[in-house]
């Protein structure tokens, strides 16, 4: 289960039909998963449909609907600065931007490859070319990225659509298999085990000496003792404190491990 404002929703079967993939969902057990919804979904209306036959309950008046380790003010100013910005127009897709950052890339991309057929590949012809392909690469990363958050064009299909003619077609990389690690990015974001980003190497995707970490419990009945783990970086010693009753049922805390011991 997980917490969209202050509603209970049973999410075990419907996580395997989940658009977003089954891991997204399963990061946000026992959770308060409401600002990751509302950021990952335009379509509002959409997302009620499918959450009004899996709600279950909700949360009782003098039951927080946030994690005991985060501060509330700093929740409700992120939602304020969201609502903000929206107001704004600031997340409003512009349409010429992106068709001359798509017409410019596809530009170099074949600016590059004349460079070689008509030069040769003799060393400068080979060099310059390769200066227009790297850079037009980079570019189309960074436009698949943007298609990829469906903040390119209006609807949804148009961004996976373009997406896969980027990335597939034109980077030779797989869309599904992006969205699948990058949407697990953005939920779970710098957390260790959940963000793949983390995953690939600590040292190369994180700053500071520390990384902050979920460690699952299970679903375990209201009440129940959680317990939670503290990694201490200087002497390499697991120690274990803070055994405390809690009125609602959790899948986690965060704690903080060192980058020297995940190494």
């Amino acid at each position: 289960w997980l917490v969209i404002d202050r509603k209970v929703y049973d999410v075990t079967k419907f996580s395997k039909r989940h658009p977003g993939g089954s891991r997204v969902m399963k990061h946000y057990a026992g959770q308060d998963a409401t600002d990751a919804v509302v950021a990952f979904h335009n379509d509002k209306s959409l997302v009620k449909k499918y959450l009004k036959s899996l709600l279950i309950g909700e949360l009782a008046p003098d039951q927080p609907s946030f994690e005991s380790n985060k501060k509330k003010s700093l929740l409700e100013d992120f939602r304020e600065l969201r609502c903000t910005i929206e107001k704004m127009g600031l997340l409003r897709p512009n349409s010429i931007f992106f068709f001359l950052i798509f017409l410019h890339f596809l530009v170099l991309d074949a600016a590059s490859w004349l460079v070689v057929w008509y030069f040769g590949i003799s060393f400068v012809p080979f060099v310059v070319g390769m200066a227009l392909f790297t850079t037009a690469q980079i570019q189309m990363g960074w436009f698949q990225h943007d298609l990829g958050h469906c903040s390119v064009l209006r609807k949804p299909k148009w961004n996976r659509i373009l997406q896969i003619v980027v990335i597939n077609v034109l980077k030779g990389l797989s869309a599904s298999w992006w969205n699948h690690l990058h949407n697990q990015h953005h939920a779970k974001p710098n957390c260790f085990r959940k963000d793949p980003d983390l995953n690939m190497h600590p040292l190369l995707f994180s700053l500071g000496k520390t990384l902050s970490k979920e460690v699952s419990t299970g679903l375990a009945a209201a009440g129940k003792i959680l317990q939670t783990e503290n990694y201490r970086a200087h002497d390499n010693v697991v120690s274990f404190f803070s055994l405390e009753k809690r009125r609602r049922s959790s899948c986690l805390t965060i704690i903080s491990t060192s980058i020297s011991s995940v190494s």
